[in-house]
């Protein structure tokens, strides 16, 4: 019984040191995306929820261009080593090369990193069109007006095209018209009296990248012709 109770205890010490063992930090989930091309590209991060209690986090984010590992790496601009953001400034345009970052999370338990690969005009998302107006002209038309995005940095350089979607208070669907190359456009043969939501999305006009998300919507009601 004596030899038993030995076993058991020496199987207890030589446990010990694995109690509360933490597993390294999970991989940075990572995203990265250019409403200000061709002036930066901006990246974000989150961790995935650990069931274990949480410890503080910093974050290294560097980038390179090129696969290579002897690449030249730079730092991706945070504004403090704890944020969960950077940008990456003086996009190099059009090359065929990828650019390479590499976020590493930091706790006392451990690092990991994760690596992202990307293009900057296969990420390019502008942010909405912004200051939608709208004003109902004679014949049942609506102009509606609006601004490209003010973190377009070159709209004049790098032009945008846009879509408008619009419907009616009584209907569920929207329907859509574009692609739009002008900042403004008159919608025809619309209900009279009837109040409608309107809202723009903007999109590079070469086709790169995707469409932003829809603006704000802005209401205008139709007038009755005389």
């Amino acid at each position: 019984m004596a030899s038993r109770l030995l076993l058991v205890l020496a199987l207890c010490v030589g446990c010990s040191p694995c109690i509360g063992r933490e597993a390294a930090p999970t991989q940075p989930r990572v995203r990265c995306w250019a409403s200000r091309y061709p002036i930066a590209v901006d990246c974000i991060w989150t961790l995935p929820a650990s069931p274990l209690p949480t410890r503080p986090t910093s974050f290294i984010a560097t980038y390179r261009l090129g696969v290579a590992a002897h690449g030249e790496s730079r730092p991706c601009l945070q504004l403090t080593p704890e944020a969960t953001s950077c940008t990456i400034p003086d996009v190099q345009m059009f090359s065929m090369v990828p650019y390479i970052l590499n976020v590493t999370a930091v706790q006392p338990r451990g690092t990991s990193s994760s690596f992202v690969p990307f293009v900057p005009e296969h990420i390019i998302k502008p942010d909405p069109p912004e200051g939608v107006r709208l004003s109902p002209i004679p014949g049942q038309r609506l102009w509606v007006q609006w601004e490209p995005p003010r973190s377009w940095p070159f709209p004049e350089t790098f032009s945008l095209k846009y879509w408008i979607r619009y419907k009616h208070h009584r209907s569920a669907r929207f329907r859509q018209v574009g692609p739009i190359e002008a900042t403004s456009f008159t919608l025809r043969a619309l209900r009279p009296q009837a109040k409608y939501c309107i809202q723009v999305a903007a999109q590079d006009l070469t086709d790169y990248g995707e469409v932003s998300d829809w603006s704000l919507p802005a209401t205008a009601s139709m007038i009755l012709d005389k």
